[in-house]
């Protein structure tokens, strides 16, 4: 089964935070778009594209655009994470079974998920693509009404993908 393609109903969910305090889809999408972006820890792609989410949530997130990491590994764990690779959007987890992440058809990390406020998912994207972390920042600006950014900075020595 692969990823959940644009189009489809995303699986809601409610997960608990690295805090232990729990985080619903169907709440989040009340004020507006979401963007989901699942990782494991030691995964070295998780760890390139983390960063850039994390420069998306800088410039576009707030009250009307959510972006949730979901970490397929514990809360101290992920905590470590954060604190290393400078995350700083919420972490939810999702390590015990897997279920959300089987939920959405993962088969690598990180798998992203934009998800329209109808609970549609309009764009995924599997492992590292600069491209369509371009789209995504596109889709951002367009969503909140602020001006497009780019989340790649003069210097960033990134591929154009790496799978994940």
């Amino acid at each position: 089964m692969a990823a959940l393609a644009s189009g489809a109903i995303a699986p809601q969910f409610t997960l608990n935070d690295t805090e232990g305090k729990p985080v619903s889809l169907a709440d989040r999408l009340k004020d507006g778009p979401v963007l989901v972006a699942f990782f494991k820890i030691s995964c070295p792609t998780c760890q390139l594209t983390l960063p850039f989410v994390q420069r998306l949530h800088d410039i576009y997130g707030g009250s009307n655009l959510t972006i949730l990491g979901i970490s397929q590994d514990n809360a101290s764990d992920t905590r470590e994470f954060a604190r290393e690779f400078g995350i700083k959007l919420p972490m939810l987890l999702d390590h015990d079974g897997y279920s959300v992440s089987r939920a959405y058809g993962l088969t690598n990390v990180p798998s992203l998920f934009w998800i329209n406020p109808d609970g549609k998912i309009r764009m995924t994207s599997v492992g590292f693509s600069k491209a369509e972390l371009h789209e995504l920042s596109a889709e951002a600006a367009r969503a909140t009404g602020k001006p497009e950014k780019s989340i790649f900075r003069l210097g960033d020595k990134v591929p154009e993908f790496k799978p994940g």
